[in-house]
Parts: structure tokens; sequence; C-alpha cells
């Protein structure tokens, strides 16, 4: 190591060190602004993409239909899952106005159940037919007969007639929603289609991403499928996004606020510390230092509490994030280092914004008149 570089080092080291009550106080206010920044990056991070999880459990965003009640073209089912990816998950639907045995009407769908069960968590279903072992009968088909529909059935076994074509079905369980669901009789597609050969009308499309994606994929959607209508479940698509944009938007501004705040506390800081210690710049312009060397030690100063702050906040607001995500979310949130550049860059940028008034005063500075008590 270099003479010069020695001497940097030790009057970096004496400019922190005298003053100790004057050091901490920056450092303080630094770790505080990266424990701030790293908590709230972490929270958006991991509660963005619980948002989009929490909004997958309502259900779909894209539904594609038949125009004017009609089928959907047989290659429907095979597009839509080429175009949305093997993230999205799709549930056919068909529909059909069947008679109960003493004549009245009743509405059956065929669906996929497992597919429901995965996408449409919302129901309230009491208990799923088992694709192992469908019915306590061999002969009858395990449905899920909505709350409602069950007032017009006889029983748990009942049969169902469409077309002068009578189907022997076994209720499993029961399924409640508050809405048309609970009118309606559902089993499974391929014997519904079996019984009806009606196939499936509808298609509910359960896609992963923001409002933005989903746009994009509808538009994907009606390119590959020019004769069916496609549409997104305006309001969930337009909820979800604007929980995260006022989310984003939260995060920006209560960082933007505290990163100011943080650096007028270590411009008041390093302010002092120049006042305090101008007659010391002032020797060292006598004795031969350069203005730019000078204001180069000045600057590493706050670099080094930067750091020092950065890595110290950077640890505390993973621990703050952390007790936040268990005390109010019920769900551990654990560290993300991919933002501990970001927690860095912000506390520099903090430091170096501060360091800029005290080092114009430096400059300003006269060692004669200094020197002389002036």
């Amino acid at each position: 190591m270099s003479q010069s570089r020695f001497s940097l080092l030790m009057l970096l080291r004496r400019g922190l060190m005298h003053r100790r009550a004057r050091s901490l106080a920056a450092l303080f206010s630094l770790i505080v602004s990266a424990a701030v920044a790293t908590a709230l990056l972490t929270l958006y991070a991991s509660l963005n993409q619980k948002l989009h999880q929490q909004f997958r459990a309502f259900g779909a965003n894209i539904i594609l239909t038949a125009p004017d009640g009609a089928s959907l073209p047989p290659e429907t089912l095979s597009t839509a899952r080429t175009v949305v990816g093997p993230e999205s998950r799709i549930i056919p639907f068909a529909y059909a106005v069947a008679q109960t045995a003493d004549g009245a009407p009743i509405v059956v769908a065929g669906t996929d159940f497992f597919a429901v069960r995965a996408v449409d968590r919302w129901w309230q279903v009491s208990h799923w037919p088992d694709a192992a072992n469908p019915s306590a009968d061999s002969t009858a088909t395990a449905v899920l007969i909505g709350t409602r529909a069950k007032n017009f059935l006889p029983g748990e076994n009942f049969s169902l007639i469409y077309n002068g074509h009578a189907l022997q079905l076994h209720a499993t369980g029961t399924v409640h929603t508050g809405g048309a669901e609970d009118s309606r009789v559902y089993l499974p597609l391929a014997a519904f289609i079996a019984w009806t050969g009606v196939p499936a009308t509808t298609l509910e499309i359960q896609a992963p991403g923001s409002a933005a994606q989903v746009q994009r994929l509808l538009d994907r959607l009606r390119l590959a499928l020019p004769g069916v209508e496609v549409h997104a479940v305006r309001q969930l698509v337009e909820s979800e996004g604007r929980v995260v944009d006022r989310t984003r938007a939260l995060m920006f501004y209560s960082l933007l606020l505290i990163a100011l705040t943080v650096a007028i506390c270590v411009l008041a800081t390093l302010m002092a510390s120049v006042l305090e210690r101008r007659r010391d710049f002032a020797i060292m312009k006598a004795l031969g230092s350069t203005q730019h060397q000078v204001s180069l030690l000045f600057l590493l100063e706050a670099v080094l509490l930067a750091l020092i702050g950065a890595v110290g906040g950077y640890f505390l607001g993973s621990l703050l994030a952390f007790l936040i995500g268990e005390w109010n979310f019920h769900t551990a949130i654990l560290p993300l280092w991919q933002i501990a550049p970001q927690v860095l860059l912000l506390n520099l940028m903090v430091a170096i914004l501060a360091a800029g008034v005290p080092m114009r005063i430096l400059r300003a500075m006269e060692p004669a008149t200094l020197l002389r008590g002036e």
C-alpha cells in the first residue's frame, strides 16, 4: 500500500472516529433508510406474488363461449390449451335442460370436476365425487347437486330424463355459491356428452399474470379462435390491476418520502461535521492537499457510512419484513437477495445527495481566513 493511500485511510478513520457521535447519527439514519427500503421492497415483491395467487382463488378470469347458443368447435379446447400454455387452467362446461321423474325441468351441466376443484375454490362443496370410486351404486353416475336443486330431487339416488333417455344419478355432495350454480346438477363431462350428445358450450380459463398480460392473452385467443366469443371477467381483472397498481404506488411514494427524510437528516449531520472540522480541512489545504483530495476524503466518509448502513439495514429490514408477514399475513416472507443492490444504490444516492452541500462549503473555504480565526 502506498504512503498516500495509507494517509488517506488514516485520515478517513480519524474523521469517522474523532467525532463519533456525528458519525453514529449519520450511520443510524442510513441504517433506518436501508431497513425500511428492504422491508418495503421485500413485502412488495412477496405480496405482489401472493396477491396474484389470492385473486386466482376467485376463479376464471377469461370466458370463451359459442355464439348464439351454438356449441364450440371440436378443436376449441386443444387450441385454447396451446395458446394459454401449461400454467393456465381450463374448465369446459356443457349445459342442457332435463326433466325429473315427475316432469319438473332442471338444468344439468357437464364439467371436469378436477379442474373446477382447482380453479373455483370459492365453491362450497360438501363432498366432491371420487374419481376412483364415483358412486356407491356402480350403475349410477356420481354428481354434485346445487343446494336449491336439491329441493326438487327425491334424495341422493334419482334419475333424470333428456330427450327420452333416462340416466341414473347418485349425489355425492352439494354445491353452494349463492349464484346460478345452486340450481344445477353437475356431472362429469364425458358422461354428460354420452347421455345428451351436447358438447361443451363454454370454456372458463384461469390465466396467471397482470391485467396487461391477460389482455395480451385475450388478443391471442381472439386471433386463434375467430368464431368464438372471448371476453375477460372485467371485475376480477380490473380489481387485481387496481390493487397491484395502488400497492406499487404506495411503496414507491413511501420509499421516496423516507429517502428524502433520511437525506435531510444526513445532510444536517454532515453540515455540522464540516463546520466542526473546518480548521482541520484548512490545515490540510495549507499543507498542500488539493481541493479534489479534501472533497474525496469527505465523500469517502459518506460513502463508507452508506455501505455500512446498507448492510446493516438489509438484515434489519429482512427481519422486519419477516415479522410483518408473520404478524399480519400469517405467512413467512423470506429475504430476497435480488433487492440488495437496489437497497445499496438507494443508500449511496442518499449519502451522495446529502454530501453535496457540505462539499460546496468545503470548496469555498479559504485556509488563510480560517487559520486566522475569521
